[in-house]
């Protein structure tokens, strides 16, 4: 994991107003390998490469979710969403948006149309997936948070946030399925196997 400090990039901006967009312009201008994760949380810049046990538990999350809710659903993995707060450019591992969910003109999601966030722990970036993150999904009113953790061997599922905060919290262990209600348009329960979940 590596953590780029604002000022490194304002630096090479040379702007006096940082911003989301000339953050990530000016990543798109350095040299960052193929693999790698990259996200802005609180104004600092996280880079972490993806393992293969992290893409397994994400791709049997992204297969629930068409499963559940069909091949033309809106779900995204590392795609960038804005949220709430100090400059917070997020790439979850996974989202499923509202089926009426449009991109702005630049093309851009509304964070406003997220049902649902699964994050994998990656060792590096753990802190920001229970802390920061956790936090800002509830402030922006995300319906539903998962933490898939590979290290520990479980999940933790966040729910009904309220007052920038998830009021019901439930944990599981790899290998129990976790039924989880989607509300929006199309209510449906959402199932998720975890039996099949490496552990790292």
């Amino acid at each position: 994991m590596t953590v780029i400090e604002i000022d490194r990039i304002a630096m090479a901006d040379k702007s006096d107003e940082l911003t989301l967009d000339r953050m990530f312009q000016a990543l798109e201008k350095m040299p960052v390998p193929e693999g790698i994760k990259v996200e802005i949380v609180g104004g600092n810049i996280f880079m972490s490469p993806q393992r293969d046990s992290h893409w397994e538990i994400i791709r049997r999350i992204v297969r629930a979710v068409e499963d559940t809710f069909g091949m033309d659903v809106k779900v995204k993995s590392d795609v960038r969403f804005d949220f709430p707060g100090l400059l917070n450019g997020f790439c979850p591992d996974v989202v499923k948006l509202a089926a009426d969910a449009k991109q702005d003109a630049r093309g851009r999601w509304d964070f406003a149309d997220v049902e649902f966030i699964a994050e994998v722990i990656s060792r590096g970036t753990a802190d920001n997936d229970y802390g920061p993150k956790k936090d800002v999904y509830a402030s922006a009113g995300v319906p539903v948070y998962v933490i898939a953790d590979p290290y520990t061997g479980r999940c933790h599922i966040h729910t009904e946030p309220k007052e920038g905060e998830y009021t019901d919290e439930r944990t599981t262990a790899f290998g129990k399925e976790i039924d989880l209600t989607l509300t929006g348009v199309e209510k449906k329960t959402l199932t998720l196997k975890t039996d099949k979940f490496p552990r790292s």
